[in-house]
């Protein structure tokens, strides 16, 4: 379906304005060039409303908005837990790992790990990241973005790839991250509106048909679909090897939530950027607001299309086909809030990409460059980035019902391990280079052997034990080291400090409970299971 004269002159206007406004804030004093720090972190200058706005508009693109609806459509309500315990998550992200990323001075979290461990822990989750962020990420955002362009304007899939590609490139490609920040508070005001729009619509016209408005809309949904407002799947359900009932609250799902929102550069990034850490975390707890509302606005579409759309052939088709039912002039805004939610995610993928290949694995070759020099490089790693999302886009994604899933499976091999590094190098001095990269590592074997090996266990408890075994593992290989001589200790300051320098006492009680805790709890999932 063509979009009308008056949708498609709201949706100009928002592509101009956001091009205009992302110039206006990329430009410079006369006389002053874009160092690495104006360009990877925004000079870290970013107020706590551009910090939050950031966060969401980073995080809700394409893949959250028509791949939770999707999941909505097909799972219900409980997809949402995703989104209500991130709330929880950065409260915590804000309070506990912020203050130490921000009082390193570091750009990238490969950074905080060769701080903290070694050079090899930080090149290997640097290739990882850009391999994650490349091909997962980046290519999920511009395939179901050009899928929603293509069943909303009737764009051909190529164009509407192409289009994403240079209008993300056209605001962000020369600002960096202070472009990409700043526009994203006029991308988060048009999501909510939109989104919220979206949902008011979908209900109103479930309750005209029954000859209500939007409360009779909403008693109608729940009454025609009540499974579709279970927060706790039981085992019955066909959809609960993605959400496996109470575990999703107790345990794997913690542990996606905290690879994501606490250690993902192009999530953090923007409280890296930040004026102060206060500034840092007041911009996360106006985040962690703004993800109580996303379900409303991404997933209540998606259980809306049940009623109004019963025959999709596939999941991830309900928002688009949603939008087609939306009166003139709604339809652009709505149309424009999607793309603002793609595009703005783009440009948070690309920079950050281009932030950990400049600074992680360009600048560690070829150190002494200017800083210009440096920016140059950013800005061309950002282009290629895109380029390689749009050619690889299809074959990869284009065989998945729901790309959400897809995703949060895909990415779930490796967070146990991530999570494991990130917890034990802020709180346990005594964890070793060797158990950061066995727990790297064994994330992904471990992983793979369960999916292959235990097909039957979901992929959230999946994540869930694989992280406890990686825990168990870094903490025995890091006391063994350490049993085994005198040896001394990276602290999380980046200092050598040997054992005597631990208060060994406090340490090894800790060292025990948490070991014991931890095997407790593998022995549960196991005996539940």
């Amino acid at each position: 379906m063509q979009l009308s004269a008056i949708d498609l002159a709201i949706f100009i206007a928002y592509v101009a304005i956001l091009v205009t406004i992302g110039y206006l804030v990329s430009r410079e004093k006369t006389g002053h060039e874009k160092n690495t720090s104006d360009y990877f972190l925004a000079g870290k200058g970013l107020p706590w409303w551009a910090v939050g706005a950031s966060l969401i508009a980073a995080n809700i693109s394409a893949e959250q908005i028509i791949g939770m609806s999707g999941s909505g459509y097909a799972i219900g309500l409980a997809i949402a837990s995703y989104e209500w315990m991130a709330a929880i998550t950065l409260i915590l992200v804000g309070k506990y790992f912020l203050p130490v990323f921000v009082r390193k001075g570091i750009y990238t979290m490969p950074q905080f790990l060769e701080q903290r461990y070694d050079s090899r822990v930080k090149v290997v989750l640097a290739i990882f990241w850009l391999g994650v962020y490349i091909f997962v990420n980046l290519t999920s955002v511009l395939w179901l973005g050009a899928l929603a362009i293509n069943a909303i304007a009737g764009v051909e899939l190529l164009f509407g790839l192409l289009f994403l590609g240079v209008l993300s490139a056209g605001y962000s490609l020369y600002g960096g991250l202070k472009a990409v920040a700043l526009t994203d508070i006029i991308q988060v005001v048009l999501l909510v509106f939109g989104g919220l729009m979206m949902s008011y619509l979908a209900l109103n016209l479930i309750g005209e048909q029954n000859g209500g408005g939007l409360l009779t809309g909403f008693t109608e949904l729940t009454r025609v679909a009540p499974e579709k407002f279970d927060m706790i799947l039981s085992r019955d359900n066909p959809h609960y090897m993605s959400l496996p009932g109470l575990s999703v609250l107790l345990g794997g799902m913690w542990v996606v939530n905290f690879a994501y929102w606490g250690f993902n550069q192009y999530i953090i990034q923007r409280a890296l950027g930040a004026k102060s850490i206060a500034e840092g975390q007041k911009g996360i707890v106006f985040a962690a607001y703004l993800k109580l509302l996303m379900p409303i606005i991404v997933v209540l579409p998606g259980i809306a299309a049940v009623v109004l759309l019963p025959q999709l052939e596939r999941p991830d088709q309900a928002y688009p086909q949603l939008m087609n039912l939306m009166p003139v002039g709604f339809k652009g805004l709505i149309f424009a809030a999607l793309v603002a939610a793609i595009v703005s995610s783009l440009a948070s993928m690309t920079n950050s990409i281009s932030t950990i290949f400049t600074m992680d694995i360009y600048a560690r070759h070829q150190p002494g460059r200017s800083e210009q020099h440096y920016v140059r490089v950013g800005r061309l790693v950002a282009l290629v980035s895109l380029i390689l999302g749009m050619i690889c886009a299809q074959p990869l994604l284009g065989q998945f019902d729901q790309a959400f899933q897809y995703i949060q499976e895909f990415t779930g091999f490796f967070t146990p391990g991530i999570t494991v590094l990130f917890l034990l190098g802020v709180f346990w001095p005594l964890a070793t280079a060797n158990s950061a990269l066995v727990a790297a590592i064994g994330s992904a074997v471990l992983s793979l052997l369960f999916k292959f090996w235990w097909p039957e266990l979901p992929f959230m408890d999946r994540v869930g034990v694989t992280f406890l075994i990686c825990l168990a593992l870094a903490v025995l290989l890091s006391l063994w080291e350490h049993n085994r001589a005198s040896a001394t200790v990276r602290s999380d300051n980046g200092q050598m400090i040997s054992l005597a320098e631990v208060n060994f006492a406090t340490g090894g009680t800790f060292n025990l409970a948490a070991l014991g805790v931890t095997l407790i709890l593998i022995a549960l999932y196991a005996t539940w299971w």
